[in-house]
């Protein structure tokens, strides 16, 4: 009998501990030549550590990995780099004022003869690799200039620059619009015939059914099971990483719609590049209601979510909250206006990240009652407001006094979701809620964010997933170019509808809208 080769990565009994914490227990996985694996786990069952142990960012308490049938020592990312192990973390490592080539060399720089940077070499290694993989990357870009999807591109670029020939990817599409996963994938598939083995990490179950070869599943440090794509639903997959059913479409019943809550009207707002992002766009949304907008991400999205509360200057138009003008109030008195907001970027405009979960969740309150006593903090009701919201929202962490920053992505993302939901509100702006959450808290959001529309509340849902439009929304407006270019109520919308429009191709038209300049 003839052997099978050695696997390109294999894990045995890898284990892992935090003071209160068995984050990995005593975990086994392979990873073949040329393969995709997957990797599939609920916010808080272990992946990230474990793909952290593999780099070298964690040393392990007991186990080995295995390259090639070889027993590796990772003390560090270098040893991991030496051994061909690349790693695309789920939020970029790269220095934003820096080109796309200074990214890449940075900790690999090339020199030349008197030890002087190399940049020409780098360059044209870069050139090659980019021109090699279909990545079709500006070497010259600063990186601050750069789609998302493109920034993640050079991250690539920077891992196969080092030769690395396996490649993890966490939560590589989290942040991608739809045609840029399609091309993320694209590149996968020329990875692989390249001879590269990927380790892809995801929540987007259609995703990992869609480009996996084997599929592995961790709940609560644990190998609970394996997959064949093959033979396997969303359903399947939902249930063995929970360990329960998951109802993966909400269940809402008729809206009922109350008075208008908020009204925009006429507002253009310009992005960081001064160009006009949001152009002279109208939406109104009324309490009992969900208005999902659509759109391809660029498209103004984020600036008018960051003009409605408070956070970018408008250059014209108005924002009105019931019957009160609230266009250039400072962010706290939107917020005292009863607005709840979940951002799109949770590092940026969610959290602190060095502050202890307790703090973070009343960040919007902790100058009023309960939480202060004229100006002295009243630690025992954040400790008890934390605690209940933790239980409430399941948040995964060793305790309240941990600092948000040591969380994974998905439970920072529960700790800004329970602080907001919990606080009494008239409209609650959800941009891109469940981003990076699994299915399992996908379903409790969804079902929150109905009771909350049933209650009454105006919910503006900002969101790049079609799925996550669709199933909440009662109205669907979709953006193009800084414009709301149609509006449509759920029973007429269709998803080839939104995405026609989502490119730009109005109902009554054939004809596509002109560029935005």
């Amino acid at each position: 009998m003839i052997d099978s080769p050695p696997a390109a990565l294999e894990v045995r009994g890898l284990t892992k501990r935090f003071p209160g914490v068995l984050a990995n227990d005593h975990i086994d996985i392979k990873l073949l030549k040329g393969q995709v694996l997957g990797l599939l786990g609920e916010n808080g069952a272990g992946k990230s550590t474990l793909m952290n142990l593999i780099y070298g960012l964690y040393a392990p308490d007991e186990g080995e990995i295995l390259v090639n049938g070889q027993v590796l020592t990772v003390k560090n990312p270098n040893d991991a780099i030496s051994a061909g192990i690349g790693m695309v973390h789920q939020h970029f490592q790269l220095v934003p004022i820096l080109t796309v080539t200074d990214n890449i060399m940075l900790g690999n720089e090339s020199l030349s003869w008197g030890g002087f940077l190399n940049r020409r070499a780098a360059r044209q290694r870069i050139v090659e690799i980019s021109k090699q993989y279909g990545l079709d990357v500006d070497p010259d870009a600063l990186v601050q200039d750069l789609p998302v999807g493109v920034q993640q591109r050079v991250e690539i670029i920077k891992a196969l620059y080092r030769k690395c020939d396996i490649l993890i990817l966490d939560e590589p599409s989290a942040v991608l619009t739809p045609q840029e996963t399609e091309g993320l994938f694209g590149i996968m598939r020329t990875l692989l015939a390249r001879g590269v083995s990927i380790i892809f990490i995801s929540h987007k179950l259609k995703e990992v059914l869609e480009i996996c070869d084997h599929i592995t599943v961790l709940r609560l440090g644990k190998v609970v099971g394996q997959a064949d794509p093959k033979d396997s639903t969303e359903e399947s997959l939902a249930s063995m990483m929970v360990g329960r059913s998951v109802l993966l479409q909400v269940d809402k019943g008729p809206a009922k719609i109350g008075e208008e809550v908020l009204s925009i009207q006429d507002l253009s707002v310009r992005d960081d590049r001064k160009l006009l992002a949001v152009d002279h766009l109208s939406l109104n949304v009324r309490g009992g209601e969900i208005l999902g907008v659509a759109g391809v991400q660029g498209n103004g999205q984020t600036e008018l979510v960051e003009a409605i509360t408070g956070l970018r200057q408008v250059e014209s138009g108005h924002v009105i909250m019931g019957y009160k003008d609230i266009t250039h109030a400072s962010p706290r008195t939107i917020t005292e206006a009863g607005v709840a907001h979940v951002p799109e970027d949770r590092r940026k405009n969610g959290m602190v990240a060095t502050f202890p979960i307790k703090d973070n969740m009343v960040l919007q309150t902790y100058y009023i009652g309960p939480f202060s006593i004229g100006i002295l903090a009243n630690e025992k009701a954040k400790d008890d407001n934390a605690r209940k919201l933790v239980k409430q929202y399941d948040v995964r962490t060793p305790s309240i006094y941990a600092n948000i920053g040591t969380l994974s992505g998905g439970n920072q993302q529960k700790v800004i979701i329970a602080r907001e939901f919990s606080r009494h509100n008239h409209l609650l702006l959800a941009a891109q809620p469940t981003r990076g959450l699994d299915v399992g808290s996908i379903e409790f959001i969804h079902k929150q964010i109905i009771a909350m529309r049933d209650a009454g509340m105006a919910v503006l849902l900002i969101s790049t997933e079609l799925d996550e439009i669709f199933s909440l929304s009662d109205r669907i407006a979709v953006m193009y170019a800084g414009k709301v270019i149609d509006t449509l109520n759920i029973e007429d919308a269709t998803r080839e509808s939104v995405g026609l429009l989502m490119a730009g191709v109005k109902r009554e038209k054939t004809e596509k809208v002109a560029t935005h300049g």
